[in-house]
């Protein structure tokens, strides 16, 4: 397969790595998926050897993969990673390379893609519509928290995939019948806007502040099972000014935007935990709309009080397990860098 000539290969021009140099061959037995294993000509082969600084020759279903030891061996892992992602029908765009490049710095990458040793399952939630697998590290001890603790607090910025994994977790348990709600709020607080009086009733007034949490849901069931649960009751989208009163048993509750929460918000929201439930709590700390800042969250107030408690777990992500365009990776960490 030829590849593009004009490459950005900077495998070629760095200095040589005082790393021990490694030479290692991967055969591929499953030749159809071959071509999208190495992308139109050959862009995903290059995206490993710009990220990791090895060198990589396909012949066939022969791939060499050539450079210090340590980047040839994650660089075989993410190959292979890809491979088993393109054979198991999943899809395999730029993101996706990216972040297999991400976790191969972690061990337990194999386990991921192919299962752990003895026939175990791969970590994975499966909606009506896909299956998802972590695409960070960090979303790995996410997804286990999900499963293990009973509330969980996801902190970190945007595009780190917090709002959509508890969704897509609460979307596969709401299937599964584990749950018999799916409730999502979040606090209805302008973002450096003002926006003024909205016309139509509650539900047109609040909409747009829940958006993000009716797009999660739309892209894990299908939009006709979704308006028939809102219908039902089964699914719940509201302000969390909602929830005061409330016992929230046999549901998977999940607040987003709380940052945006003052201190008495959210012990009123964590105080709605009912029995059979599980009630994930997703929020930027650095990112507070409230006139107070940052010292008027209660997001932040919650954590310091409730870290460490029995049941409780708490999840920090940062830039780097952004799994957006990369380049909102580059935008989150100079605005990080900068406030810092």
């Amino acid at each position: 397969m030829a590849r593009k000539p004009h490459r950005a290969d900077e495998a070629h021009h760095r200095p040589e790595s005082q790393h021990r140099r490694a030479r290692v061959e991967v055969e591929f037995n499953e030749q159809t998926v071959l071509g999208a294993l190495f992308g139109q000509f050959d862009t995903n082969l290059v995206q490993i050897e710009n990220r990791l600084g090895v060198y990589i020759s396909a012949r066939g279903n022969r791939v060499l993969i050539e450079g210090p030891d340590d980047a040839v061996a994650r660089a075989r892992d993410v190959l292979k990673g890809m491979h088993q992602r393109l054979l198991s029908g999943q899809e395999l765009d730029s993101g996706a390379v990216e972040s297999l490049i991400a976790m191969s710095v972690e061990p337990t990458l194999e386990g991921i893609i192919t299962g752990a040793p003895g026939g175990a399952p791969p970590i994975m939630i499966r909606t009506r519509k896909k299956t998802i697998i972590p695409r960070s590290p960090t979303q790995i001890n996410y997804m286990k928290a999900l499963i293990s603790h009973d509330v969980i607090f996801a902190l970190g910025p945007a595009g780190t995939g917090k709002t959509y994994l508890a969704v897509a977790q609460a979307v596969a348990q709401l299937i599964s019948g584990s749950v018999q709600r799916l409730i999502l709020s979040r606090p209805a607080v302008e973002a450096g806007e003002r926006l003024g009086f909205l016309p139509g009733d509650m539900k047109e007034k609040v909409d747009p502040y829940l958006r993000p949490l009716y797009d999660a849901l739309y892209d894990c069931m299908p939009p006709e099972q979704v308006e028939r649960r809102i219908a039902s009751g089964e699914i719940e989208i509201a302000p969390i000014a909602f929830m005061r009163g409330r016992t929230l048993a046999d549901a998977f509750v999940i607040l987003d935007e709380a940052q945006n929460t003052t201190p008495a918000q959210m012990k009123m929201f964590l105080t709605r935990f009912g029995q059979n439930s599980r009630m994930v709590i997703c929020g930027d700390p650095k990112q507070v709309d409230l006139p107070g800042g940052v010292g008027a969250s209660g997001l932040n107030d919650a954590v310091q009080r409730l870290e460490g408690v029995d049941g409780i777990a708490t999840v920090r992500f940062n830039t780097a397990d952004v799994v957006r365009h990369p380049i909102v990776g580059r935008i989150v960490e100079a605005y990080e860098g900068k406030d810092a």
